[in-house]
């Protein structure tokens, strides 16, 4: 079995095509997408549109909740919000106000978690933030007793998230954890205290054969200007702004 895991594009067409041509030739059998799928890039409308004909199963993201009800402000669980969050927030409102009641019907769909049936009784969970919470954050550094406090003790072969953008394999126990990275919008912090979103997209593909399983992190370099021209042609708030983080 090959599949696909793919995690926060957010909105990013020209990111989410570049990851699929790459691997439309490998026989992926199935693409999981964790969530976190339109809002916060210059094309939120085409995303859905290109994973709805993918007919791929999607987890809920905390971003695609955010969609369904943009009256929901982020202020309430950030009071101190500071200038980058709030332009942040204005960029969701936007990405919301192009969706269709269509768009918004597919979004409704996505599931909480997606469990995947593997060869040989292995089994894949896959959520956004943790299977509790597409909120929750696990990083390549959280500690072990709280990577068991979110995932639960009673885990599956493999689980999979995303909502960090942070791609990492970890063992936890007699579980594999990952986090495919982000498709749309990988960053990374800098030296200097600044961060950029790096030239390229993240996923991953898993390779199980005779109850062995082998994790590929990605990396598919991106076209930058495709991506800056995009955003400052697509009438989103603070667009010169998002578009100088490509870099």
């Amino acid at each position: 079995m090959r599949l696909a895991l793919l995690a926060d594009t957010h909105g990013n067409l020209i990111a989410l095509d570049a990851v699929l041509e790459e691997i439309q030739d490998e026989n992926i059998e199935r693409i999981i997408c964790l969530g976190d799928v339109a809002g916060l890039g210059p094309q939120p409308r085409e995303v859905i549109d290109r994973l709805r004909r993918l007919g791929c199963p999607v987890v809920m993201g905390n971003a695609d909740e955010f969609l369904l009800d943009p009256s929901q402000v982020e202020l309430e669980r950030h009071p101190d919000a500071d200038e980058r969050l709030r332009a942040m927030h204005d960029a969701e409102r936007w990405c919301a106000a192009q969706l269709t009641d269509a768009d918004r019907d597919y979004i409704r769909s996505f599931q909480p978690v997606v469990e995947i049936r593997m060869d040989e009784g292995q089994r894949l969970l896959c959520y956004h933030g943790s299977p509790r919470s597409a909120w929750e954050q696990i990083h390549s550094g959280t500690s072990q007793q709280e990577m068991i406090e979110m995932l639960g003790e009673d885990r599956p072969e493999m689980m999979a998230g995303g909502h960090t953008h942070d791609q990492f394999f970890r063992r936890l126990q007699n579980t594999i954890v990952l986090n495919p990275g982000s498709v749309g919008l990988a960053y990374e912090e800098l030296p200097d205290g600044s961060d950029r979103n790096p030239p390229w997209a993240e996923y991953a593909v898993i390779v199980q054969e005779s109850g062995r399983i082998r994790v590929d992190l990605r990396r598919v370099p991106l076209d930058l200007a495709a991506i800056r021209q995009a955003l400052l042609e697509c009438g989103m708030p603070h667009a010169e702004r998002w578009a100088a983080d490509w870099r």
